[in-house]
């Protein structure tokens, strides 16, 4: 079974399979990601994602890569700032994401992503992230 993405750069139908997407979920950084969008519906850039998961920014980067590939975000570039958001459309995708919100926390680590990225999005100005990373310990690498 296969999923039918719209490609905005290419403006082309793109077929992934389904278990691409299951594949990018196989990680607790990807599905931290996810986690945080399908939650909140917000859309992120990089830096709003290495504030809030206290990740490197290269870890991250190439992890919204994944997901993107996979099919489950979409991206939209704004001056230098990328936007990354929940892929809407497909009936099957927004049950995956609405059950992803709601996996059980045992141990708290969603709801910290959830509290320091809806702190990091306070941040904004014009409802847009135009700050950077804010993080000093991962400040120095995002340069």
């Amino acid at each position: 079974m296969c999923q039918y993405l719209h490609d905005n750069a290419t403006m082309q139908l793109i077929k992934v399979p389904i278990e691409t997407a299951f594949q990018a979920l196989s990680d607790p950084t990807r599905l931290r990601v996810i986690r945080l969008l399908a939650s909140t519906r917000e859309e992120a850039c990089l830096c709003e994602f290495v504030d809030s998961l206290l990740e490197s920014q290269y870890k991250l980067s190439r992890h919204l890569k994944v997901l993107r590939q996979a099919g489950l975000l979409d991206a939209e570039k704004d001056g230098r700032w990328v936007y990354h958001r929940l892929v809407s459309g497909p009936d099957h995708l927004e049950n995956l994401f609405n059950i992803i919100a709601a996996l059980p926390d045992p141990d708290g680590v969603y709801a910290a992503d959830l509290k320091q990225f809806r702190q990091r999005l306070c941040r904004r100005e014009g409802g847009r992230c135009r700050v950077g990373v804010l993080t000093d310990a991962l400040k120095s690498e995002a340069g």
